[in-house]
């Protein structure tokens, strides 16, 4: 079971990362991150940022070293880990790299109640899902292309490959499922074409006893 954290947003792991390896502010984290890709690993938006750099202070994980300013910009605080900081990351990143957790992606919930649509819909939106997970794929590849090319070493490209792995799994799983439907051999085909059969003319006679509700 995942332990619960103090401070359990993602990017509080990303801000602690960032300053286990030295202080730095906000707008500096940003930046680091950005650079190195890992907005495409944690969620990152500046008004989350400093409510998650707030929350970390509160909880004692860091504190504010100094401020700086440079030229007409605003001051800056630089923030620095602290000890219980140091525990508090090294502990949910090992938990987070050693023990499976239940998830629940969008497309598990949306894959549940597919029964819900019309064949023929699913089908096209299911299509139209494989052309935009093989977009993404090929975004993936060329960005670890580029990363391989400049020398970057494939320890910090790691989780990008991990995504690779997941996006090429999904995509092919995806096509077995409409070849499936397409071909009449998925099981419980006739039930849900049934059920649509059913349902289609209730819900347009439904929709013109509403028009004639309208009318009175």
């Amino acid at each position: 079971m995942a332990t619960k954290r103090t401070v359990p947003n993602p990017l509080a792991l990303a801000v602690l990362a960032l300053l286990y390896e030295r202080p730095m502010h906000p707008y500096e984290m940003v930046t680091t991150m950005r650079e190195r890709g890992k907005h495409e690993s944690v969620k990152l938006r500046y008004s989350s940022l400093y409510s998650v750099v707030e929350a970390l202070e509160r909880a004692g994980l860091i504190v504010p070293r100094e401020t700086e300013r440079a030229g007409r910009r605003p001051e800056r605080t630089v923030y620095a880990i602290t000890e219980a900081g140091r525990v508090e990351f090294l502990d949910w990143l090992r938990e987070l790299v050693r023990v499976p957790e239940k998830e629940y992606p969008r497309f598990m919930a949306g894959l549940s109640f597919l029964a819900a649509l019309p064949p023929s819909e699913a089908l096209s939106l299911l299509k139209e899902r494989i052309q935009l997970l093989e977009d993404r794929i090929s975004r993936v590849r060329g960005g670890l292309a580029q990363g391989r090319a400049l020398g970057v070493p494939r320890l910090f490209l790691i989780e990008h490959e991990y995504e690779l792995a997941l996006l090429e799994t999904e995509v092919a799983w995806v096509h077995a499922l409409v070849k499936e439907i397409e071909a009449g051999t998925i099981e419980g085909l006739h039930l849900w074409e049934l059920f649509h059969s059913w349902t289609e003319p209730v819900a347009v006679e439904r929709s013109r006893e509403g028009g004639r509700d309208e009318l009175r």
